[in-house]
């Protein structure tokens, strides 16, 4: 599940945590950029620096995220060859989404706005698929949270409709991820510009429908019961902690359980 996505899944994460996973993370010798020309290959990272893989895998280069030349190395790689590939352009926009909520401000603005138009592309290239939409949509949202009303202003309608977009195509794809990113779209926007509860709780419902330990729905539930409905915004919170590892989404994972045991600290027991 993109923690998902959020991962969306992943749309609140911002910089969560950056402390402890910048720790771990050698910083680049300088920012990425937008969206390259598909001509040159890009240069792996050393092989002396700590935590890189074996360069030109941008598959197994990601599966090392969590350093971020790693993570970076793979955007590259996917880059270079993204404006005639579907499966590149979107395996760049979910690996600029991770960048963009891990690293320095400047950092994960720059990649969040990358991975916005590598959204698009992979939209522009497989219009009936799902992928491109969602990390578009997922991009978008850490913006709108992260960095000022105005970029929320200027997204708030088109996270919306790219989401819509994924459940038309694909309902219930990646466990659910696009139906709790909808549900978080109605639950943070003001209700003078179409945010409503009801409709948030609906669609978390409905994720949690398709799988029972989506993390999305079950941390954004519990968020928006929590002063209401404690005791049952805290059992949500304690199935984030009980789920299974989902496979390829490890990292993710690590920061969902991080978080979750953070707010269950914050909802008294009552």
């Amino acid at each position: 599940m993109a923690a998902a996505g959020l991962a969306i899944a992943v749309l609140n994460r911002g910089a969560w945590p950056p402390d402890r996973l910048r720790a771990q993370q050698p910083e680049p010798s300088a920012p990425s950029g937008q969206l390259a020309p598909a001509t040159p290959q890009p240069a792996a990272p050393p092989a002396s620096q700590p935590g890189s893989l074996t360069p030109g895998n941008p598959d197994e280069l990601y599966k090392g995220r969590t350093t971020r030349t790693n993570a970076e190395a793979a955007a590259d790689i996917w880059e270079a060859i993204a404006a005639t590939s579907f499966e590149a352009a979107w395996k760049l926009a979910r690996a600029c989404y991770w960048l963009g909520t891990h690293g320095t401000e400047a950092q994960r603005r720059e990649s969040l706005e990358r991975g916005v138009k590598a959204g698009e592309l992979a939209a522009k290239l497989g219009p009936d698929r799902p992928e491109g939409y969602f990390w578009m949509a997922a991009s978008m949202g850490t913006l709108g949270e992260a960095f000022g009303m105005s970029q929320g202003l200027k997204y708030r309608g088109r996270i919306k409709e790219v989401l819509e977009r994924v459940i038309a195509i694909q309902p219930g794809w990646q466990q659910g991820s696009a139906e709790a990113a909808l549900g978080r779209w109605y639950a943070k926007v003001p209700r003078l510009l179409g945010g409503n509860k009801s409709k948030a709780e609906a669609y978390y419902k409905q994720a949690l429908e398709i799988d029972r330990y989506n993390r999305l729905a079950l941390i954004y539930y519990a968020e928006l019961i929590e002063d209401d409905r404690p005791a049952e915004a805290r059992g949500f919170l304690q199935r984030v902690l009980e789920a299974p590892p989902v496979e390829d989404w490890g990292p993710e994972d690590t920061d969902w359980t991080y978080k979750t045991k953070e707010r269950l600290a914050k909802i008294p027991a009552r």
